[in-house]
């Protein structure tokens, strides 16, 4: 209330309460845990995806793949959560699914072991596709010729992605990730 330059300096008194909290250790760990999956697995999803989508050669197929998978970066987290809610759910579509398969409803937004993976998880659906138009655009800039001459040299789809498509990306992949 006495606002920043009349308020009494406390130090490192309130970093020192968050360290000493009982569970801190478990917050810190599942913190790191949350978003290092996060960033990996948007990391390899987006840069297979790319590289997969770079391969298919009718533009109006790869337009509309792009749009849909970059559509769910622009709904706000809120309507994300609700989808994932109705999905997710003990009476939702995917249990729905569990149950006709013979098997039993899982909690998956009630489980301490699959919670962290919903959130991972749902992460990498909302932002793949944005990433991956960006990787899509560092695969355009490509020399063509690189491939040409990977064709004379007898390369197959695997090797151009792996000799060319990926070191001529990788750096647009360290400034993104």
């Amino acid at each position: 209330a006495l606002g920043i330059m009349n308020s009494p300096w406390v130090g490192f008194e309130n970093f020192l309460f968050l360290f000493r909290i009982k569970d801190a250790r478990e917050v810190f760990g599942n913190t790191l845990f949350i978003a290092t999956g996060k960033i990996v697995l948007v990391l390899i999803v987006a840069v297979t995806f790319a590289l997969l989508l770079n391969e298919v050669r009718q533009v109006r197929i790869k337009r509309g793949i792009q749009t849909l998978v970059y559509l769910p970066h622009f709904l706000s987290w809120v309507i994300l959560a609700g989808i994932l809610r109705n999905l997710l759910a003990r009476n939702g579509l995917v249990n729905d699914f569990i149950v006709l398969l013979g098997m039993r409803p899982i909690q998956f937004l009630g489980s301490p072991s699959l919670f962290p993976w919903v959130v991972i998880l749902s992460d990498v659906w909302k932002e793949f596709g944005f990433e991956a138009i960006l990787y899509l655009a560092a695969l355009t800039s490509i020399d063509p010729t690189l491939y040409e001459v990977s064709d004379l040299d007898g390369a197959n789809r695997f090797r151009k992605i792996f000799y060319i498509s990926l070191p001529s990306i990788m750096p647009t992949i360290v400034l993104v990730a």
